[in-house]
């Protein structure tokens, strides 16, 4: 007489549900990630040692393109004094951080610094930390 059990464990692993999850996790992450800096620049600033301030009055940008930023908002290059003078007017300590991209032209950051020291701004150079 041949008994032989009729359940048979299966040896193989199911991973759908663990791919399940692991696409969810990846959702979740993509569509949070936006959220931490929904309106800031993507420029890669040079590296410098130094100590940061937190304290800012107005935040002038500028990309590789030659693009100008007044506090996220694109300005154009003839309109950024006009700008800065009603961002800043009536403030006893007017100050710029100047964020200009790595590779952007000296010439770029130097026309801020002169509009800067035309109105007697402050004029603080925003860097990577070392």
């Amino acid at each position: 007489m041949n008994l032989r059990g009729r359940n048979k464990i299966n040896p193989e692993f199911s991973m759908s549900s663990m791919t399940d999850i692991v696409f969810l996790l990846l959702v979740f992450f993509l569509l949070t990630s936006p959220a931490i800096a929904p309106n800031a620049l993507d420029l890669i600033l040079p590296k410098a040692k130094g100590k940061t301030t937190q304290v800012q009055k107005a935040s002038v940008s500028i990309t590789k393109a030659g693009a100008y930023y007044i506090n996220n908002e694109r300005v154009s290059e003839y309109n950024i004094e006009e700008e800065l003078n009603k961002l800043l007017s009536g403030q006893s300590e007017p100050t710029i951080i100047l964020r200009a991209e790595e590779g952007v032209p000296i010439e770029d950051a130097v026309f801020v610094m002169d509009i800067a020291n035309k109105n007697n701004f402050k004029v603080v150079l925003a860097v990577r930390p070392d």
